[in-house]
């Protein structure tokens, strides 16, 4: 018995009848159909290429968004507010607006991360009391939704809540106001004054504590009537992968709420791993933390099996690796896929088999029949039929097999 295709889920096929720019079946006619995109969200952060949209990159920031967007289809760009904002009225929006328009240009989907956060406050909220903080946080969140209500449709509404009322590494202002309001309000207020600005958004939940604290808070949430379109779970893994079994047990507890999941944060380390009795993750601090032969294939190995393990479950709509390069990677860590140098990692190259190998159909050539008609298979997403210096882009949609389409050759 042939073993069961762990990615079936993700596959669709149609019978696309392809017509020429008048209209007319082509018949007995040879075509090129071709991937051209993944409806699965492939993401990584584009914090490293805001100077190059910007206009102000340097030549080693053209070559790392070769490798950039060679991969990825979804980008994470900061909206940190102590650095959107660092002074009051002074938003940093031109140049965060030409970088999602510069991934928007080359079809990548971006989202804002995040609206509602503790961590990276500016100074000037503190001087404010409790009612002054909420009003500012409000009028925050409606600018920067309404601002890039063009450019980025999604946004991780509010981040890491679970701690948020009781954060105590800094003395913030976002976290006062939520030991006085409480989570549900802090989390009615991120989602309901984003929808105002952006009905059409996809708004997340996203979180680091992905034990039963997190649960309760999304049932408490959804019981309150709070309306989120995703769940967004981080698993960083500094001190090692956590394996198949427990990624898909994660998985399948946050999959029971009926919402789309969004693996939002992944990282895996190509040197040596961070001590497993460390708490907080921002605790550890090295002076050099370097990428070693050892490390990377291992990196490479555990990559292939975390992207197999999420790709294969139903629930799982996004999946986002948290970094590009080692260069300014976070905690210092060699969790990027390209090294300092630029040059690739192999689990930038493990990665790619999957994604633009495995999971991609290439240009192939198939004959319509005498109807006009060809059958188009492979994993969700876009498809372009061509034939000579016409061409169409047909849709496969996830689960779909007997769909019937109709490509128009221009």
């Amino acid at each position: 018995m042939a073993a069961e295709d762990p990615f079936g889920h993700r596959r669709g096929s149609a019978l696309v009848r392809v017509l020429d720019a008048a209209g007319a079946p082509l018949r007995e006619t040879d075509v090129v159909v071709e991937q051209v995109g993944h409806a699965l969200g492939f993401g990584n952060i584009g914090f490293d290429l805001i100077d190059l949209a910007d206009g102000r990159g340097v030549p080693d920031d053209e070559a790392l968004a070769v490798d950039w967007l060679e991969l990825f289809n979804t980008a994470t760009l900061p909206f940190y507010w102590g650095d959107f904002e660092p002074t009051e009225g002074a938003p940093q929006t031109k140049r965060l607006r030409a970088a999602a328009r510069w991934f928007g240009d080359r079809g990548v989907a971006v989202k804002g991360h995040p609206l509602v956060w503790h961590t990276v406050q500016p100074d000037w909220l503190r001087t404010y009391d409790l009612d002054g903080i909420e009003q500012r946080l409000r009028s925050r969140v409606r600018r920067e939704v309404s601002a890039f209500r063009d450019v980025i449709p999604t946004w991780d509404a509010i981040n890491e809540l679970v701690i948020m009322p009781v954060f105590d590494r800094d003395d913030n202002a976002v976290t006062r106001l939520a030991w006085n309001r409480g989570r549900v309000a802090m989390a009615k207020l991120a989602f309901e004054e984003a929808r105002a600005a952006d009905p059409g958004a996809t708004l997340l939940l996203n979180d680091f504590d992905l034990s039963t604290a997190y649960e309760c808070l999304i049932e408490g949430l959804l019981e309150a009537g709070v309306r989120i379109d995703a769940l967004g779970l981080q698993t960083h893994m500094h001190q090692g992968y956590r394996g198949e079994d427990e990624v898909l047990a994660i998985a399948d507890r946050f999959a029971r709420y009926g919402l789309p999941l969004h693996f939002t944060e992944n990282s895996l380390v190509s040197g040596a791993l961070m001590p497993a009795d460390i708490e907080d993750l921002n605790d550890y601090q090295v002076d050099d933390w370097p990428s070693t032969p050892e490390g990377e294939a291992r990196q490479a190995d555990e990559i292939e099996r975390h992207y197999r393990t999420l790709v294969s479950h139903p629930a799982v709509e996004s999946i986002t690796y948290w970094g590009i390069t080692d260069r300014g990677a976070w905690l210092g860590a060699p969790i990027g896929l390209v090294r300092d140098d630029g040059s690739r990692k192999p689990a930038y190259d493990a990665l790619r088999r999957l994604i633009k190998g495995e999971w991609w159909l290439p240009p192939t050539t198939t004959r319509t029949d005498a109807e006009g008609q060809v059958h188009v298979s492979g994993f969700a997403g876009d498809y372009l039929v061509r034939s000579g210096v016409l061409s169409a882009q047909v849709r496969l949609e996830r689960g779909d097999h007997d769909a019937r389409a109709e490509a128009w050759l221009v």
